[in-house]
């Protein structure tokens, strides 16, 4: 079947076959351009190539490192400076894409722990098992193929692929999640490689010895073995690649080959079952499977010359080699079965492994179908005798050990930049690739089931066989090529995941999305990633010093699930989006198979693990939020951008259903700043103001004017734009920043105030500063333009705020210990002041707020509810309500959160006050009758048009003595009606 597939890759494979498109050619054109070039030199040579010829030399130039180590390796051997600047060949689907893929997925869990898992889960719930998890790949590489026929692929590999369709935040975590994934995968690699050193190869080599020990310490010996070995091992792999990457691009064809005869070696092992069985005797007490090792009968008693002796599987469990010798219990009360280990494919197994068996810890491995003897309450003795279960099982730790043996789907993708056409050679191969992988594995879950006893294979390290590998029983013609092919191919893994992962963190750190990791950016003279590769050594020994394969496999699949989800939600992003830079040429996708592909991958991560899901969630969101806050802006086009337009989109068109309830208000300022000669803000604390304002968490629009036309002053424009966005940075107010040039600037503050905002969510109080110095000018312009924002803003019908003297006005650090801020009601606003005095003091606690105040504002809020009950009148009502003038004390009346429930009529010191200012100073009366509004305005106009004739100075006499009887009157109105409100700040 193996072959079939690799016959079919090699002859569609789409290379042309001719020696060059310009020679040979039936195409007139292309003949002209060649003419009386002399080509024909190299016409015979390259036309009589064989395609055995071409086939032996692609595998003679096989690679399946990452891109940028063949580069690394020209490097090191001098090559680059002498070699001419002409393009290396690319390679094509076979060579760049299909085997690299099927290397990669082929590995450690198929050899060591696929019959286990068939053994415990049973043959239908192990198929269903490789049936989600290559259903998860396929369909994470047909979201691949949608990103590599979008346009022309990046030469970066997956993560380049990945980043620049998630953008820098989703793009930096899952590429992380993608090396961590790679670096453990390394890890798990070695630990399969030391498993099969110490376990099948050489057990006499191991460090911490395990005869004569149960249990808890035999299982510690073991994983302290793994740890000195895996250490020792992963030292030298990491030597290996720092001296240079051409020694592992070397053995690539070797590792390649032992994968591929491995597998074949056990398809040949399962037809030569079906007529002659290989010879592995299991032999079970009662029905408890015992460990091969120490006899070599499989009987108590044999007869040898007339006699009656002992075996040596008697003296195991007995006191002495006499018949009536004192024995185990358990030994003394059953027989002694034995059965063979290999059945065959024509025997009948598969129906007595349909259904699983999961164990506990410490539990026996037992015969299905045959019975015991077994005392009530009688403690197992000699239990390493026996073969047991090293951990619990159960169904989802089975996905999370099997998962990490579909991976390494993106081993093509990974080196797009040496593909000759990567548009058509990654989906082609990928899937081919994971067609192939996912029939050897489905075809293995039936075969093992049917070929392979049931103890057997619930028997994870073969104890019961004579310590051989499971599935290397059932090779043909010997274990030994399933050992030494799986050791081999567990070593190349290895050395590709070191290789590997080292450079994709290099590309991390050079893209400069995540800032601590840029010195992993540098390296050697030549490009190799010198600190890059010494922290997945650190990480990858992290993994070694867990020293179980079952235990570090799910937290390899967590990784490598996340990359896979992120990949497919990025397609089901883009494609509902709509992304103009979206349009992939793959005729089998649709957005559905990414959707269910990234539910397969959530659903398979909570499978797995449930608590590993939320760290690996944990991580991959940590390092989102710090792109987001402290990463570098990257603008890629991505699909998550897409994402937030369409929200922020969607959100604009909500608000513009109607205006805002009460109690969803909040301030909405537009702050109005002025720039000096070199572009700098000259209030840079009216922002700070501005930030202390933002508690109500509203919009912020930065605005300022410039005065001229602008074509000629656009780059003026753009540099304000950025000193008002640092100053915001730096203020830490979050907003918007807007400049308008124009050559007025009258019109100008006009502008923003009429087009600041978006939609429904436009400035509702406009913040500007009080004229400075506005007596001694000599030009009136600036108090002019103040008059016309107090105007436009009232006729917005948005709040003014005025700060006078904001350059004594607190700054962010500062912070006082006690003071006070006085509020005073001049006319019923709708509480427009109380929310802005709830934006300053937003995070005051109750404790703050002395308990006089509250005494105070409980009294008064029982009187009003006694006056409405009383039924006076509205005039009456007010008149009694409202505290007298000698209520004024220098103990605050109110707390500020009763202040904001209660309702205050009083009149607007503010606009009489600015009338008086424009009256006083102004000489066009014009705009004194539109500034002030209000019968006083009407008839103080009448008075300054009949006095326009006569001399100024009487006329200006007259319009002065007014306005003091005026605010005299005012001001006695005041103390008699209202009252000053004083809300004290701790």
């Amino acid at each position: 079947m193996l072959m079939i597939c690799l016959c079919f890759l090699l002859t569609g494979d789409g290379n042309p076959k001719e020696s060059s498109p310009f020679i040979n050619s039936t195409d007139p054109e292309k003949n002209q351009q060649y003419d009386g070039k002399n080509m024909a030199l190299f016409e015979e040579e390259m036309d009589t190539i064989p395609m055995v010829s071409s086939l032996l030399s692609s595998l003679a130039n096989y690679s399946n490192l990452p891109q940028g180590s063949k580069e690394h390796e020209e490097a090191e051997n001098n090559e680059g400076s002498r070699k001419k600047p002409v393009q290396a060949p690319r390679m094509g689907t076979l060579m760049g894409v299909y085997l690299p893929c099927l290397q990669n997925i082929l590995g450690v869990i198929l050899f060591l722990r696929m019959t286990w898992m068939v053994g415990i889960g049973g043959v239908i719930e192990a198929f269903i098992i490789v049936l989600m998890c290559c259903s998860t790949t396929m369909l994470t590489a047909i979201s691949m193929s949608a990103i590599a026929t979008n346009g022309v692929v990046p030469a970066g590999g997956s993560y380049y692929m990945i980043s620049r369709s998630l953008g820098p935040e989703f793009g930096g975590a899952v590429g992380i999640c993608f090396y961590l994934g790679t670096t453990f995968a390394g890890a798990m690699y070695i630990l399969g490689c030391i498993e099969i050193l110490l376990v099948y190869i050489v057990p006499q080599a191991a460090i911490f010895k395990m005869e004569g020990l149960e249990g808890a310490e035999a299982e510690a010996a073991m994983l302290n073995n793994m740890r000195v070995y895996g250490t020792l091992v992963l030292s030298f792999m990491a030597i290996v690649v720092f001296v240079g990457v051409k020694y592992v691009n070397k053995l690539a064809l070797v590792f390649l080959a032992c994968v591929i005869c491995s597998i074949l070696a056990v398809y040949a092992g399962v037809i030569k079952t079906a007529f002659e069985p290989p010879v592995f005797p299991v032999c079970v007490l009662g029905n408890r499977t015992l460990v091969w090792k120490g006899f070599d009968v499989c009987a108590k008693v044999i007869e040898r010359e007339n006699a009656t002796v002992t075996t040596k599987l008697w003296r195991l469990f007995c006191d002495s080699e006499f018949l009536n010798a004192t024995c185990d219990s358990y030994f003394a009360n059953n027989n002694i079965t034995e059965i063979q280990g290999i059945p065959g494919i024509m025997s009948g197994t598969l129906r007595e492994n349909l259904f699983g068996n999961y164990m506990d810890k410490g539990s026996f491995i037992e015969k299905v179908g045959l019975s015991a003897a077994v005392e009530p309450d009688s403690i197992p003795t000699n239990t390493n005798r026996y073969v047991l279960a090293d951990i619990t099982s159960f169904f989802t730790m089975l996905v999370g050990i099997y998962f990490p043996s579909v991976t390494g789907i993106m081993a093509g993708s990974n080196r797009s930049g040496d593909l000759q056409d990567a548009q058509k050679s990654i989906p082609i191969g990928t899937i081919l690739a994971i067609t192939t992988t996912s029939i050897i594995y489905m075809s293995s879950v039936f075969l093992f089931g049917s070929c392979i006893e049931g103890t057997v294979l619930r028997d994870k390290f073969g104890e019961a066989v004579r310590g051989n590998l499971v599935i290397g029983t059932l090779a043909w013609p010997s274990p030994w090529v399933i050992v030494f092919g799986s050791f081999f191919s567990t070593c190349g893994a290895g050395l590709q995941s070191l290789t590997g992962a080292p450079r994709l963190m290099q590309a991390i750190a050079r893209d400069g999305i995540v800032p601590f990791l840029r010195v992993f950016g540098h390296g050697k003279a030549n490009g190799e990633p010198t600190w890059a590769l010494l922290l997945t050594a650190c990480i990858c020994e992290s993994g070694i010093l867990i020293a179980s394969l079952d235990n570090v496999a799910p937290i390899l699949s967590m990784f490598f699930l996340m990359c896979y989800m992120f990949v497919n939600l990025a397609c089901a992003v883009q494609t509902l989006l709509r992304t103009p830079n979206w349009r992939p040429r793959f005729k089998f996708y649709h957005w559905t198979l990414s959707f269910l592909g990234m539910s397969l991958c959530l659903s398979l991560m909570f499978i797995c693990s449930w608590y590993y899901a939320i760290v690996a969630m944990g991580i991959a969101s940590c390092i989102y939020k710090y792109i987001e806050f402290r990463g570098a802006e990257k603008e890629w086009g991505d699909g998550i951008r897409g994402l937030s337009l369409s929200a922020a989109r969607f959100a604009l068109m909500r608000l513009e259903e109607g205006p805002p309830h009460t109690k969803n208000w909040r301030p909405q300022i537009l702050v109005l700043v002025n720039m000096d000669s070199e572009l700098n803000v000259e209030q840079p604390r009216l922002l700070s103001l501005t930030s202390q304002l933002k508690a109500g968490k509203g919009l912020t629009i930065v605005g300022t004017a410039l005065e001229g036309t602008y074509l000629e002053n656009h780059p003026q424009g753009q540099q304000a734009e950025q000193s008002l966005r640092k100053l915001m940075e730096a203020e830490k107010v979050k907003g918007f920043s807007q400049v308008v040039i124009s050559s007025n600037m009258r019109d100008a503050t006009s502008h923003l105030v009429q087009a600041g905002g978006l939609g429904g969510l436009q400035h509702n109080t406009v913040l500007a500063c009080w004229p400075r110095n506005w007596k001694q000018a000599e030009d009136h312009q600036s108090w002019r333009n103040f008059i016309e924002l107090v105007r436009e803003t009232t006729a917005a019908s948005e709040a003014l705020l005025v700060p006078k003297n904001v350059s004594a006005f607190p700054s962010n650090g500062e912070r006082f210990t006690e003071g006070h801020i006085d509020v005073w009601w001049i006319v019923h606003d709708g509480v427009t002041l109380v929310h802005i005095c709830i934006s300053l003091l937003y995070l005051q606690h109750d404790s703050d707020i002395s308990a006089y105040t509250y005494e105070k504002t409980l009294m008064m809020e029982q009187r009003s509810q006694i006056l409405k009950q009383i039924n006076l009148t509205k005039t009456e009502r007010e008149r009694e309500v409202h505290v007298r003038p000698q209520a004024f004390t220098t103990e605050p009346l109110m707390t500020f959160r009763q202040l904001v429930h209660s309702t205050m009529f009083l009149t607007n010191h503010l606009r009489y006050a600015s009338f008086a200012w424009c009256v006083l100073e102004k000489f066009d009366f014009r705009n004194v009758k539109r500034a002030v509004p209000g019968k006083m305005s009407r008839q103080l106009f009448q008075i300054v048009v009949a006095t326009q004739r006569q001399d100024v100075l009487s006329c200006k006499l007259r319009l002065a003595g007014y306005c003091v009887l005026l605010f005299w009157v005012l001001y006695i109105i005041s103390l008699s009606r209202h009252c000053s409100y004083r809300v004290v700040v701790p």
